[in-house]
């Protein structure tokens, strides 16, 4: 009879203390899970390259990233990686952000042990996970650059990501393996989904999508 699936969890968060947490209500929530953890993005991006996890908890603010930035980073070279954010930020607008760029759930650090483990066992058992309130339907300000962002394919979020970290297209053509003429391609693309002219408008409808602070509960 063959064993019972014992999650794999990645843990990206640069708190030592509330990793500690998270690995107590990762324990209650599945015994058998097995608990890796890092403290920023690039390992994180780099670990899910060789291995995705059946699960990830990401914090939303970390050295080398802030913001939905790092989901955004995360999804473009895996689609299909389930993301929890787990962050300090409250509120409707923010819970709306998370779901509309993709993540599965997201854990307040102001959640208790007990109900922070029972978030979890829901998730790992396939379901999603958001506080109440988040159901609602999204205002004008998430319906906007966060959509548009969400509508990029994997291939056009990493184009973007390029772009963002100041590459050329030649570069980033190199680190995807496509042609320049592709890379042009993903970029007229990139533009018409954004609504926007140009490479400076891009990046600055990625930092509205990703921005926190503006949707935070004070």
């Amino acid at each position: 009879m063959a064993g019972v699936h014992a999650p794999d969890i990645l843990i990206v968060d640069d708190h030592p203390l509330f990793r500690d947490a998270l690995e107590t209500a990762i324990g209650r929530a599945a015994e058998q899970a097995v608990t890796r953890h890092c403290g920023t993005l690039e390992e994180a991006l780099s670990r899910v390259c060789e291995h995705s996890p059946d699960l990830l908890l990401l914090d939303l603010n970390l050295a080398d990233a802030s913001g939905f930035d790092g989901i955004v980073r995360l999804h473009a070279l895996v689609p299909e990686l389930a993301v929890a954010i787990v962050s300090a930020s409250e509120g409707e607008e923010v819970y709306q952000r998370a779901r509309t760029l993709g993540a599965r759930a997201y854990l307040p650090k102001s959640l208790d042990i007990a109900a922070l483990s029972q978030a979890l066992s829901d998730i790992l058992a396939g379901g999603d996970w958001f506080p109440e309130g988040a159901a609602r339907a999204p205002d004008e300000r998430d319906g906007d650059e966060a959509e548009k962002l969400a509508s990029l394919t994997p291939a056009q979020r990493r184009v973007l990501d390029g772009l963002s970290a100041g590459l050329l297209n030649k570069q980033i053509a190199f680190e995807m393996g496509i042609s320049e003429a592709t890379v042009k391609a993903h970029m007229t693309a990139i533009f018409r989904k954004l609504g926007v002219n140009n490479r400076t408008q891009a990046l600055l409808t990625l930092k509205s999508a990703t921005a926190v602070d503006d949707y935070s509960a004070a």
